[in-house]
């Protein structure tokens, strides 16, 4: 499946080709993710397309600073987080909030214990 993807007032844009339709989707209890109400699906970096320039995406870190939450300078919406997996593979925590196409309450929704981290 292809899906496209992108912030509020479309500086950040982006492609991603998925092997699936995306049918599930992981609910972080984090500070940062129940604060910005991220869904997310975890996609390989190599399946996606950047389509914005690296220096137009602001990014912020915080606690281990492992994870590189990005979002839009202008409007703030945080389309994906980068980070790795436990192999050291590179991936993108991509929320499905921000993809076309993907309707979240349609999706099986997993929990995850972020803050305990």
């Amino acid at each position: 499946m292809n899906y496209t993807g992108g912030c509020h007032c479309g500086r950040i844009a982006f492609d991603v080709e998925t092997p699936e339709p995306i049918a599930e989707a992981t609910e972080c209890n984090c500070s940062i993710c129940s604060k910005r109400g991220h869904l997310l699906a975890f996609v390989p970096a190599s399946r996606v397309n950047l389509r914005t320039p690296e220096s137009d995406i602001a990014t912020y870190t915080f606690n281990k600073h492992v994870i590189r939450h990005q979002f839009c300078p202008v409007c703030g919406i945080a389309p994906f987080g980068r980070g790795a997996d436990a192999r050291g593979n590179e991936m993108f925590a991509l929320n499905v909030r921000c993809l076309e196409g993907v309707d979240p309450h349609g999706l099986k929704i997993h929990s995850f214990d972020g803050r305990s981290l």
